[in-house]
């Protein structure tokens, strides 16, 4: 590991503060950042948020590191980043998983982290989050508003939908536990579901969201990083709703966001990086961070709470009480593969 110390004199020793002698001894953190960049008001905010505490906090070096196409050249990414010193590299982007697993086995004395998957090795560390659950609890939430026509820019038809940045697991990990809460209020209920294809395209989210507006829908799920920006822009535009993601989004269109499903990717890293400081990097475990460990959970809604009958957060807040029990089993698609029920 670098040992930052030997670079600096006795005198500089001595005036640091424990802290920072400490943390000259630890090698610098990086943090991979996934599609849509920084900037996108979302996952990606909410990680450097969370790893920007973790340093300042540990007084250890480190800085968050972009590319224009983080997807295609995330074996190349890492590879510098261990090459360059950093002691733990953390990759928000879902499909560095694979690669992270063949690197960690050439880079033993790096610690290594993967959101949202389980990867094999001594010294990487998986956290996973709830992001079925939360979305559940959204899903719910929406089926039960979108027929109840005394609510501002209700229609009465059993319509709502979700918009995801690209199809794949990670992503549809939250749109099937969404269509599975809506459907256990509402069988019969149609979720419409669409992919942008881009988690840094503002304009086409909200085209997309529009679109589905017009087709009947009354509450869209952005689950879509940056793109989702355009998502909540529809909402408001069009006297609609949308549901936010990853981070409490309710303040980007007051009164037009419905709830959002957060996500506490900040704490996970934030975590991640004290016990890295520590000499107690997690490695060879699953971090999980459900609704159990307040990794996930639907935003206090203060824009809109008082817009939604108090018979219909005593569902969700029951729901999510059965699903903390066990008693409700909410699908996985990452460890469970696609129920029947999505095509």
């Amino acid at each position: 590991m670098l040992k930052y110390a030997a670079l600096l004199t006795l005198g500089a020793m001595i005036a640091m503060s424990p802290k920072a002698a400490l943390a000259a001894d630890v090698a610098p953190a990086a943090l991979i950042i996934a599609q849509g960049g920084l900037g996108d008001g979302s996952w990606n905010d909410t990680a450097n948020a969370g790893f920007q505490a973790g340093l300042e906090n540990t007084g250890i070096k480190g800085r968050p590191i972009e590319s224009k196409d983080v997807a295609a050249q995330g074996e190349e990414i890492m590879r510098r980043a261990a090459d360059g010193g950093f002691g733990l590299v953390i990759s928000l982007e879902w499909i560095h998983g694979e690669p992270m697993e063949k690197l960690a086995a050439d880079y033993p004395d790096a610690g290594w982290v993967i959101m949202n998957q389980t990867r094999k090795g001594d010294n990487v560390a998986s956290v996973v989050f709830g992001e079925h659950e939360g979305s559940y609890l959204a899903g719910a939430l929406a089926a039960q508003v979108t027929t109840d026509t005394s609510i501002e820019g209700i229609n009465e038809d059993a319509v709502i939908g979700v918009i995801g940045g690209v199809k794949a697991p990670g992503i549809d990990k939250f749109i099937v536990g969404y269509i599975q809460g809506a459907k256990a209020v509402n069988p019969d209920i149609d979720v419409k579901v669409a992919y942008s294809e881009s988690f840094g395209d503002p304009s086409k989210g909200q085209q997309m969201a529009k679109a589905m507006f017009d087709e009947g829908a009354d509450i869209v799920y952005q689950v879509a990083g940056g793109t989702g920006i355009g998502i909540i822009e529809a909402a408001k535009a069009e006297g609609r709703y949308a549901i936010g993601v990853d981070t409490d989004q309710d303040g980007m269109a007051p009164g037009h966001v419905l709830t959002s499903m957060i996500k506490r990717v900040d704490v996970a890293v934030e975590d991640i990086i004290t016990n890295y400081a520590a000499g107690e990097f997690p490695g060879g475990e699953v971090m999980n961070f459900g609704l159990a460990q307040n990794g996930v959970a639907l935003s206090e809604m203060k824009h809109t709470k008082n817009l939604v009958p108090a018979a219909y957060l005593e569902k969700v807040d029951a729901m999510k009480a059965d699903i903390v029990a066990g008693k409700i089993d909410v699908w996985d698609v990452s460890t469970e593969g696609y129920p029947d029920f999505f095509n």
